[in-house]
């Protein structure tokens, strides 16, 4: 007899999408907070708990219990399935994939330590790494120590210690780059993963992005970049000039960025 074990995993990952795309027609019909509304959208979850678990194997290397990744992964999936709309026309695991993804990150990011860091400095390093982000952004470069301590009003060695206090974290010390040596993080020197493997998360992620954007500027994407249009070819195939498709292809990036951090 077949169970769904015994099927093939193209044939149970299409029953997956159908039963998604089956449930999602109920739930938007249904009043949120019903228990009709709970028990659909339960259902949902457990229907698509796989893909979080294979979100979560791209992580086995931070030596944290997998149960506890795959915990937070399935945080994102929910905020996935209450965001998501079936009548923008994009697949589900397309679309919930970023949200589980960086969850898990987050996860790393600001829980997950090496050592133990006191109270108040964690909440003095949560500080300060806002605050670098801010300046980074606004600066176009890395801020000095002094301007992290002047837009916290702290001391510099403050600052200091919490930088230091940062390196306890996996995130940083795994991913980021070795400071003085120019040499990538340690994460990227350990092990072997699959370039193809990100690869199918970017398609993904760039696929969800652009049918965000409306069809002309959909158009000259893929003109510009699949066909390898120049702006002066693309301004003859649409009849437009080329200054029009130079804004275009301007609008569309910032489009796609805002878009991508909302996502992120």
């Amino acid at each position: 007899m077949e169970t769904p074990r015994s099927r093939p995993q193209s044939t149970r990952g299409a029953d997956t999408r159908a039963l998604t795309q089956v449930l999602f027609g109920q739930l938007k019909n249904l009043e949120v907070g019903t228990p009709e509304h709970h028990r659909v959208r339960g259902a949902l979850i457990e229907a698509n708990l796989p893909l979080v678990r294979y979100a979560a194997a791209r992580f086995r290397s931070r030596n944290e219990p997998m149960e506890d990744v795959v915990q937070v992964g399935t945080i994102g999936l929910i905020n996935a399935i209450d965001r998501f709309d079936p009548d923008r026309g994009v697949q589900f695991p397309t679309f919930a994939m970023p949200t589980v993804v960086g969850e898990i990150k987050r996860y790393f990011r600001d829980n997950v330590r090496t050592v133990h860091v006191p109270r108040r400095l964690h909440e003095l390093w949560v500080q300060v790494n806002g605050a670098t982000e801010d300046l980074t952004t606004a600066h176009g470069r890395s801020p000095t120590t002094a301007e992290i301590a002047e837009r916290l009003r702290i001391g510099e060695d403050e600052v200091l210690a919490c930088i230091e206090a940062g390196r306890s974290y996996h995130a940083t010390s795994l991913e980021a780059a070795q400071e003085g040596d120019g040499l990538p993080g340690l994460l990227d020197r350990l092990g072997y993963e699959d370039p193809a493997l990100a690869g199918v998360e970017h398609r993904d992620l760039v696929r969800h992005l652009l049918v965000q954007l409306p069809e002309r500027e959909q158009r000259i994407l893929m003109l510009r970049y699949y066909s390898n249009l120049t702006q002066s070819q693309i301004s003859q195939e649409l009849g437009v000039s080329q200054m029009h498709v130079s804004r275009l292809l301007a609008r569309s990036f910032a489009r796609l960025r805002s878009a991508n951090r909302i996502e992120a």
